[in-house]
């Protein structure tokens, strides 16, 4: 196993990390126990040591279980990341019922990573006025929390002011490269490394879809021309491993033979492990995925504020992700969960709420017909079981 520093903790963290939002289940859905445990532990032999998990995984599941997987000596072998989940959070006392729960839920005395979860700027500024801040003071003054990050899904002006609004140790990402110019991007990579803040990289498979097996014909016809065979999953983790800003990277691992593939990837990619040639072929890549999208936005909401409160840029990043990797299930629950106002303090962002009033149409710098997309996103995304994938997605979710 490679390991990177924390910037200013100067810890070791591995280079691979432990998600655990998509741990094995059994066919009633629950956590499968008995091999999550063995996963977490035998990943933990092998030289990981920073455990990532959250409040609503697994339907409020996963921090129990994680306690239970690093009993038996395992908690003195490795680091624990949870989160606050923010858009549950009420006032600043609930900030404190949660931590203490989270701290009973994981059998420990402290947490080491702390993060706020899935933070935007409408979020941020929320949290800020029920004084986040000064919860997160507190919390590291009485040793229930090491260090202090957030996870992040926004526009890169309001993570630069995040990593701005408070000494952070580290946060937590969405990379690879399809996302190079999406959500924080490399200018935010760049930003908070200059910050010398830790990086964690989430989803640098896209939630599983860069490492399909059998990527796209055009995609597949371009790592066919590398010198080196590797696997979708090799290409995708080296890309992220390659840049010397990310100090480790999340896999949600559910499968032993993708646990082996990572692991042994994780040993041989440190940074600048890429050459040019290599580059060229990723970027190619990159390129064709793009080339084959429905609709080419690129995240930058522009577009914002709906005068209906359509979440665009949401609905045409699950259009897209629909059409180029054919997973109906995965892409219309998630458009169900983002946009059926979970997040947003149940203000829904549907495709189907446009009125065609055509004001983002002037504001767009792609030049995209919003409302036609819009419109696919309603036929692709929408149907009579959008209302039961939301309902299920509140479960998993929240406390309601």
């Amino acid at each position: 196993m490679l390991y990177r520093k924390m910037p200013k903790t100067n810890e070791r963290l591995s280079a691979l990390g432990f998600g655990c939002m998509r741990l094995p289940v059994l066919t009633d859905g629950q956590i499968d126990k008995k091999r999550a445990i063995a996963q977490i532990r035998h990943a933990i032999d092998q030289g990981v040591n920073y455990i990532d998990t959250a409040w609503p995984y697994h339907g409020g599941q996963s921090e129990p279980l994680v306690g239970k997987a690093l009993e038996d000596g395992y908690r003195d072998k490795a680091y624990i990341a949870t989160k606050l989940p923010s858009w549950m959070v009420r006032d600043r006392a609930h900030m404190d019922v949660f931590l203490d729960a989270q701290l009973k839920r994981l059998k420990t005395d402290h947490i080491d990573y702390y993060l706020i979860h899935n933070l935007a700027g409408p979020m941020w500024d929320r949290l800020k006025q029920i004084q986040v801040l000064e919860f997160l003071d507190r919390a590291k003054q009485s040793g229930k929390i090491k260090y202090t990050g957030f996870s992040f899904h926004g526009r890169v002006d309001d993570f630069q002011t995040i990593v701005d609004d408070y000494p952070w140790e580290f946060c937590q990402i969405q990379y690879n490269y399809l996302d190079e110019f999406h959500q924080a991007g490399t200018q935010g990579l760049e930003y908070a490394a200059q910050k010398k803040l830790g990086i964690i990289i989430m989803e640098p498979l896209r939630g599983g879809n860069l490492g399909l097996p059998e990527p796209p014909p055009e995609v597949k016809a371009v790592w066919q021309e590398a010198t080196v065979t590797r696997t979708p999953v090799e290409w995708a983790l080296r890309w992220v491993w390659d840049h010397p800003q990310v100090t480790a990277v999340l896999s949600g691992m559910n499968e032993e033979a993708h646990i082996k593939e990572n692991l042994r990837i994780a040993a041989t990619a440190p940074a600048n492990c890429l050459t040019h040639i290599e580059h060229g072929l990723i970027k190619r890549a990159a390129d064709t995925y793009k080339r084959l999208m429905k609709v080419n936005c690129t995240g930058c909401e522009y577009c914002k504020p709906c005068p209906v409160g359509v979440n665009i840029s949401g609905a045409f990043e699950l259009l897209n992700r629909l059409h180029l990797f054919k997973n109906e299930v995965e892409a219309k629950f998630t458009y169900a969960v983002r946009c059926g106002g979970i997040f947003n303090r149940g203000e829904t962002g549907f495709a189907s709420q446009c009125i065609q009033c055509g004001e983002c149409l002037d504001k767009c710098p792609q030049g995209i017909a919003i409302p036609d997309f819009l419109e696919m996103a309603v036929r692709d995304l929408e149907d009579d079981k959008t209302p039961e994938r939301l309902a299920m997605g509140k479960k998993m979710l929240t406390m309601d």
